[in-house]
């Protein structure tokens, strides 16, 4: 009797756990059912806010930002002080070079760049970049660009690098050599033609590459301009690339300049410029790039005419490193050389190799040795060696340069 009444109580405890155990199943797949209906309803909201919203999302226009950092090491058979007061004969007199770059001997942060670029909305995308020297601050560039302009039209406004020639509109970390190429620096100075203006380009609706450009600027740049009673400059340029089989690029340009000196006389630039890349593999190429600029300039007491060019080899081995080679001189200078008398005023020329780099895109080391004779220091004509380590990093989402 005992065990009957034991076994009826086992049986009766499993039944009313089996039923307990279905309740919470059937809870459980109710709360399943209520969430998928949630789930549905959710995703609907969302999808219609969206459809709302299309024309406007916040994430879509923050803006793209990179730290850009610039230094150097630098051995150079010249004294510091020495060296601030170099002169080029007839372009620019003593004390008056400029070195925003890898000035000193020893150790140069040369710089820090904070650049942005954002899309506006869906006309105008705005780019800026701000220069840290050490103790200065400098807007750069800071400039909004057209987007969807038709018939090929795009328009610039705001305080930008002209894109007269081929690097002017380079910043200095994208060079292929850290020092400036010495007709730039003597027509433009350190900053080369950069200035508050409106731009306007135009491509050409063919299978050639072929872009028209004009450009009116304040022509602030003291150099070869630097009237400053209204805006004083104005430039055009036509460029066009063509490719020749599968691995040869062609690129060229035709660039002039016009505006009014300090004295308020008219100041002629015309350059052109040639640079062929060769693919040799899938990482491997071969640049060469060329660059001749003339100026003429008239003064109140002097007419000037000078002209020079640079040349420069680019052997790119691999993805991580590079070699190189350039010459640039001084062809033409007549001019005032008064102030020279006694001093070998021809045949201001530089020679620099290098080597670069690049453990990871983003990073680059530069050995780099110049021969420099195109300086004057203390009325007598040097030859400059100089040895130069350099390292450049970008940090963040920083756009490509042209090759």
């Amino acid at each position: 009797m005992k065990k009957r009444i034991i076994l009826s109580l086992l049986i009766a405890s499993s039944l009313f756990a089996d039923a307990e155990i279905d309740a919470i199943k059937e809870q459980l797949q109710q709360q399943k059912e209520a969430t998928l209906v949630m789930s549905t309803k959710l995703s609907s909201l969302e999808q219609k806010n969206t459809n709302q919203s299309a024309s406007f999302s916040q994430n879509a226009y923050l803006p793209d930002m990179a730290l850009i950092l610039n230094m150097s090491a630098v051995s150079r058979d010249v004294e510091n002080s020495e060296y601030e007061k170099a002169a080029m004969p007839g372009f620019i007199d003593e004390g008056e070079m400029n070195f925003p770059f890898n000035k000193n001997r020893g150790f140069n942060l040369n710089y820090a760049e904070v650049a942005m670029h954002s899309v506006v909305d869906p006309y105008f995308e705005a780019f800026a970049n701000f220069h840290l020297h050490p103790n200065e601050f400098e807007i750069g560039e800071a400039y909004v660009q057209t987007t969807s302009l038709p018939y090929s039209l795009r328009v610039k406004a705001g305080k930008f690098k002209s894109s007269f020639g081929r690097i002017n509109k380079k910043h200095q970390h994208s060079w292929n050599f850290d020092s400036q190429p010495l007709i730039y620096k003597t027509l433009f100075g350190p900053d080369s033609i950069s200035d508050a203006g409106v731009q306007l380009q135009w491509i050409a609706p063919t299978d050639t590459y072929i872009m028209f450009g004009i450009e009116a600027m304040q022509g602030t740049n003291g150099r070869s301009f630097g009237d400053d009673s209204k805006n004083n400059l104005y430039i055009a340029y036509l460029k066009s690339s063509i490719d020749i089989g599968d691995d040869l690029s062609v690129l060229g340009g035709l660039s002039y300049a016009h505006g009014k000196n300090t004295d308020r006389k008219p100041t002629d630039i015309y350059g052109v410029d040639l640079t062929l890349r060769e693919q040799l593999g899938s990482y491997s190429s071969l640049i060469w790039q060329s660059e001749f600029l003339q100026r003429n300039k008239e003064l109140t007491s002097q007419r000037d005419r000078q002209a020079g060019l640079y040349s420069e080899l680019v052997y790119q081995y691999n993805n991580n490193y590079s070699f190189g080679a350039r010459y640039d001189c001084i062809t033409k200078n007549e001019t005032d050389l008064s102030a020279y008398s006694g001093v070998d005023t021809d045949n201001l020329e530089r020679y620099t190799a290098k080597i670069d780099y690049k453990p990871f895109p983003m990073s680059r080391l530069r050995l780099s040795y110049t021969y420099d004779r195109s300086k004057v220091i203390g009325g007598e004509r040097k030859d400059i060696n100089e040895v130069m380590l350099s390292l450049n990093i970008a940090a963040g989402a920083h756009g490509a340069h042209d090759y």
